[in-house]
């Protein structure tokens, strides 16, 4: 018989046994990103799992997020499942339909809604996902094919191809280690995109001193030829399977030149190449309505497939998710 199991319980040869061989693994489904979570101060992390005669078939791991002040913090908080679920692929109905029913009853008075975010297709699933209240919204995210550097240079861009060229003739560097006054600079210029065009918060700068002394870790940053530093990007990766593009932020407009946003993407999508990791995965392109998302536009010029992935959302509260959304996108205009 099926059981829902605590994450204490959870042995970790199966979880890293299901992470093997599950179609729809991610870094982000691993212990190690349960225990990097749980260790940030402004995270509340979650996991736990259903197995079937012992062995473990479906895992969701998860953080619970708040912004701001407290009451701020009381109209925000939700329940994050990036990546989706950690499910084997002979998962059944009955157990999956545990594991996100676990899933509300746990989080149903600690957060508002209860988002997943796919980073693979959960088509097979939907219908359960469906019948256990969580509603589908679409959602496009860019994977590039990396299974070799040939693959790579074909399918770049005209204008890519331009930009790296001249960004390599000007001297543009990139560099895999991460200095702790390169985290910080790196951490100020993201945070100044984060301010003006993204408009959502961003983690305290605790998340990226952290996440440097991760083994998963992957760092690019741009510096040009005095080694001032113009760009970055921190991805996560997955044994060989893929590359997250976690963040990436670069100072196009006092180094036109250089193209610093185009180079580190670049430089993490060779590294995914070079090493054995069949994708690399840009982290969302918006949703279908959005028009010109111009964010889109760039990351499909690395010569990337636009899929629709999709999350899944539970509302745990109608009312307040109506007010958290109001608020969002008054703070958005303002």
């Amino acid at each position: 018989m099926p059981k829902v199991v605590d994450f204490k319980d959870i042995v970790s040869s199966k979880w890293d046994a299901l992470i093997r061989a599950s179609s729809v693994a991610t870094w982000f489904q691993t212990k190690e990103a349960f225990d990097f979570f749980d260790s940030l101060s402004f995270l509340k992390a979650f996991a736990f799992g259903v197995e079937r005669d012992g062995r473990l078939v479906g895992v969701v791991v998860g953080f619970i997020q708040k912004d701001g002040g407290k009451l701020k913090q009381y109209f925000s908080r939700r329940a994050i499942i990036n990546g989706g679920p950690l499910l084997d692929d002979s998962i059944t109905d009955e157990e999956l339909a545990m594991l996100l029913n676990a899933l509300k009853s746990r989080l149903n008075r600690k957060t508002i809604f209860i988002e997943t975010r796919n980073f693979n297709d959960y088509g097979r699933w939907r219908h359960v996902f469906e019948a256990c209240g969580f509603g589908y919204e679409p959602h496009y995210d860019v994977i590039v094919d990396t299974t070799s550097m040939e693959s790579v240079g074909n399918r770049l861009d005209r204008n890519r191809r331009r930009n790296i060229k001249k960004a390599n003739e000007n001297g543009l560097i990139i560099e895999q280690s991460v200095s702790d006054d390169d985290l910080y600079q790196f951490y100020q210029m993201l945070n100044e995109l984060y301010r003006s065009k993204v408009k959502t918060p961003l983690f305290p700068f605790e998340f990226f001193q952290k996440l440097k002394n991760l083994e998963s870790a992957r760092f690019f940053m741009a510096k040009d030829s005095e080694g001032k530093l113009v760009g970055g990007l921190v991805c996560l990766a997955l044994e060989s399977r893929i590359v997250h593009a976690l963040f990436a932020c670069g100072d196009d407009q006092n180094h036109k030149t250089l193209s610093p946003s185009v180079m580190v993407n670049y430089a993490g999508i060779c590294y995914a190449a070079e090493h054995g990791f069949s994708k690399f995965d840009f982290m969302g392109a918006g949703k279908p309505d959005d028009g010109g998302y111009g964010v889109r536009d760039f990351k499909l010029k690395f010569g990337g497939e636009l899929v629709e992935l999709g999350r899944f959302v539970h509302v745990c509260n109608c009312l307040l998710f109506a007010v958290g959304k109001f608020g969002v996108k008054i703070m958005k205009k303002l």
